[in-house]
């Protein structure tokens, strides 16, 4: 694996923590967010421990276990998707970036876990 390759999926597993962070201490960001697209608070744990196993299945394809950062990278893809379309079910466009970008992350990662 190239420089690049390690980059995207350090990338990736950081910002995803971040993230599972902001959400497991609910952060107001994060609590502006869900209730602007219709996502219940109580969901947001949830959601954030989802979030922090995908960072942890791309740091064990990292270490050698190649087809549990496949799975890892699958389910951050399929995450970021759901979050996506919830944004867009919503009408709420003004930070659709934000979900974007981490799966933009979702599916470059996938694509170097593809070829481990």
């Amino acid at each position: 694996m190239n420089a690049v390759e390690w980059g995207v999926i350090v990338v990736t597993i950081v910002a995803n923590l971040a993230i599972a962070v902001a959400d497991l201490v609910a952060a107001e960001f994060v609590l502006a967010n869900s209730a602007e697209v219709e996502v219940p608070r109580s969901w947001l744990p949830w959601l954030g421990v989802l979030k922090m196993l995908g960072s942890a299945g791309l740091l064990l394809g990292l270490l050698g276990f190649p087809v549990v950062g496949v799975a890892a990278a699958v389910g951050l893809v399929c995450f970021y998707v759901g979050a996506v379309v919830a944004h867009l079910r919503a009408r709420v466009l003004g930070n659709i970036a934000f979900p974007g970008g981490y799966l933009a992350l979702a599916v470059a990662s996938l694509f170097v876990a593809l070829s481990w």
